[in-house]
């Protein structure tokens, strides 16, 4: 039996791994995705593991290569639009990615933001970064969005000392407050082991 679930995560990427886990334990297996959907057909309850990773900082080769790594591990992975982008021809313009990665289009990265990954459940944790360096490495790519999108918004409201600019600036100052706790706890990790 297939089925089809809209569900719309914008940039919650724990959450939307909450939710593939719970579908899975309910015995459910991804077989694909669109924009506002997930595409499923029945499998035995838990047999699927998931996990959601950020490659919008990527090139469209960058990202298409990773998968290709995955997938050579023995992982199957699908690609989801981390924003809800309806249309033909935009350019998305995006500092603090990598080179090759700054303008994002159709045909590049855009609408292609994460990274669903699968795996049979095996008992192990499912980590697709088990170093502390790798770690690191991977929430120095998660806090740039959260840092640019904090200066482009707090900047403005301090400069002109309105709350206009100000309440946009929160979630993505919580953000970056998020990222960099995350960092600490690993810098920590690493200075321990050391």
């Amino acid at each position: 039996m297939k089925k089809t679930v809209k569900r719309y995560f914008a940039g919650a990427m724990n959450s939307q791994q909450k939710w593939l886990n719970k579908m899975s334990d309910r015995g459910w297996r991804l077989t694909g995705t669109t924009i506002m959907g997930y595409e499923f057909e029945d499998c035995e309850i838990g047999k699927y593991e998931y996990t959601v990773e950020y490659v919008g900082n990527k090139s469209k080769e960058g990202a298409e290569s990773y998968a290709k790594f995955l997938e050579d591990c023995g992982y199957r992975v699908f690609f989801k639009n981390m924003n809800l982008n309806y249309n033909v021809g935009k350019t998305v313009y995006k500092p603090w990615a990598e080179k090759g990665g700054k303008l994002a289009t159709n045909d590049t990265t855009l609408n292609k933001e994460l990274l669903i990954v699968e795996k049979v459940r095996d008992g192990r944790p499912f980590e697709l970064h088990t170093t502390a360096e790798d770690r690191l490495a991977y929430m120095k790519t998660l806090v740039r969005p959260w840092i640019w999108f904090a200066v482009i918004w707090f900047v403005p409201a301090i400069l002109t000392r309105s709350w206009t600019f100000l309440i946009p600036s929160a979630p993505a100052v919580i953000g970056v407050a998020v990222y960099l706790v995350k960092i600490a706890k690993i810098k920590r990790e690493m200075r321990i082991k050391e």
